[in-house]
């Protein structure tokens, strides 16, 4: 099956062009006008990080792909190589209508300056053709096995849990009728999970952690919120609805409170200005902090916040009133394959609307002022809150 190099990708029709040379104006702005890249919004919902003091970016190195595909939730696989996820498009060698399919795979091999993909399920040449229909809201790797959080098409309310043995080639769900998160205020039908290294590695405890735009139904508008829900789960039960906890607030001495209630869970995120779907959680080891990403309207606005633990506290990193132009962009991740050593450089993921709507990439460095001191033991993470379902 052929594999796409997406370091030297050229377009290969007319629409394809077109986005291009969108791409490149929009760039180019971005490079000429400094300030309207990294300006910071009014005010951002947290303090300014006390570790990352800023963030440039090296927009001469943006890249483009997939056109017409979007979402790409990214993780770290026990092979070495990057899956993730598409929705809406022909995914790596397709376009917007050429091999289109409502949800796809696709494995990323090679080096941020010399990368390649193949469509493991869906799209154009895949290994497997698509045998079900939803989005992606999350994908994480532990020990061999990819795990993936599917969205209701069309109403995104509700979400189920799958599993991949292969590879994503073939997935397994609990049920092909019901789903596993059905609750009436839409609680965790976005859920994305918190990533560490590769096949998990390097991860703070036996847990997987998982996070989505809360209460979407209550809202007007399904793609934006004002809080985020966090819930864990023990890392051999991801598939097992019932062994999910949810975040329930800090008790007096700062440790998290975890509830099998999930009517009691408290947000352990906020912002007044918005918060968007494809929220992204990613770990960097080298800064000690996690690095968590959402965007807030439709105008090119988003925030990268930071916290030494994945509840908080978190502060702000970089919160833009518009990144390179007020075209809509999401789902923000920074894949621990692609950070450097030393956590400050990174290759950042992601998608949007317009000249944006496919799979992007664009390098730059965190500016860190000082990286906390060696961690010490984790504190406690089994305070539980007693109440009734």
């Amino acid at each position: 099956m052929p594999a796409y190099d997406l370091a030297r990708r050229k377009p290969g029709n007319r629409g394809e062009t077109q986005r291009l040379q969108n791409l490149i104006r929009a760039v180019t702005f971005a490079a000429v006008c400094g300030v309207c890249t990294a300006a910071f919004a009014a005010s951002p919902p947290y303090a300014p990080s006390p570790v990352v003091t800023s963030v440039n970016w090296d927009f001469s190195s943006l890249r483009s792909a997939a056109p017409g595909s979007d979402l790409w939730p990214v993780t770290w696989a026990d092979d070495g190589n990057l899956y993730t996820s598409w929705g809406d498009g022909g995914g790596f060698g397709g376009t917007n209508s050429l091999g289109r399919v409502s949800i796809g795979f696709a494995r990323i091999t090679g080096t941020p300056s010399s990368l390649s993909a193949t469509n493991v399920f869906g799209g154009v040449s895949a290994l497997t053709s698509a045998t079900f229909v939803g989005k992606a809201g999350g994908m994480l790797s532990v020990n061999g096995v990819l795990y993936m959080t599917l969205e209701l098409q069309d109403q995104w309310l509700k979400l189920k849990l799958a599993r991949s043995t292969d590879h994503g080639q073939t997935w397994q769900f609990n049920s092909l009728t019901s789903w596993d998160f059905d609750e009436p205020d839409g609680a965790f039908s976005d859920m994305s999970f918190l990533n560490f290294g590769k096949d998990y590695q390097g991860a703070r405890d036996s847990y997987v952690y998982a996070y989505s735009q809360d209460k979407r139904a209550t809202h007007d508008n399904v793609w934006r919120t004002n809080t985020i829900a966090m819930a864990r789960v023990p890392k051999d039960q991801v598939m097992n609805r019932s062994a999910y906890e949810y975040f329930a607030g800090l008790d007096a001495s700062g440790n998290p409170i975890w509830t099998t209630a999930i009517n009691a869970r408290k947000p352990v995120f906020s912002d007044p200005n918005g918060v968007g779907w494809a929220v992204r959680v990613d770990y960097d080891p080298g800064i000690k902090r996690y690095l968590l990403t959402t965007w807030h309207s439709w105008d090119g606005s988003w925030g990268i916040f930071d916290a030494p633990e994945p509840w908080g506290p978190w502060t702000t990193v970089a919160y833009y009133a518009q990144w390179i132009d007020n075209q809509p962009k999401f789902g923000f991740s920074f894949p621990q394959k692609w950070l450097s050593p030393d956590g400050r450089s990174f290759v950042m993921v992601f998608s949007g609307t317009g000249p944006y709507d496919g799979w992007n990439t664009v390098s730059g460095t965190f500016v860190v002022s000082a990286v906390p001191a060696a961690s010490a033991p984790p504190i406690p993470t089994d305070v539980r809150l007693t109440t009734s379902p």
